[in-house]
């Protein structure tokens, strides 16, 4: 237990912030899902909006400090390059 009153008051607040990240990572994490499962459905439109409502989030997230820039940036580009993939037309021989 913390000994002196600034002690305390970084306790308090690491709690505060704890809570705070942790609601940001769930929310992220619940955007990052519902990407991946619009992309895996094959819905193209629907697999666009749920990529621009993750990437928002992730950049939401790194903008707080929750995520680390390039930690976002990196995320963001593995999204969508698993939609280029699966969204891809054929190539013509």
């Amino acid at each position: 237990m913390a000994n002196t009153k600034s002690a305390v008051k970084r306790n308090r607040q690491a709690l505060k912030r704890n809570a705070r990240n942790l609601a940001v990572k769930s929310t992220v994490k619940d955007a990052i899902k519902a990407a991946r499962e619009a992309i895996s459905s094959g819905d193209q439109a629907k697999a666009k909006t749920a990529l621009n409502a993750a990437a928002s989030a992730l950049n939401k997230a790194s903008t707080k400090g929750v995520l680390h820039a390039k930690n976002a940036s990196r995320r963001i580009g593995r999204l969508q390059h698993e939609a280029s993939k699966k969204f891809a037309a054929p190539a013509a021989r």
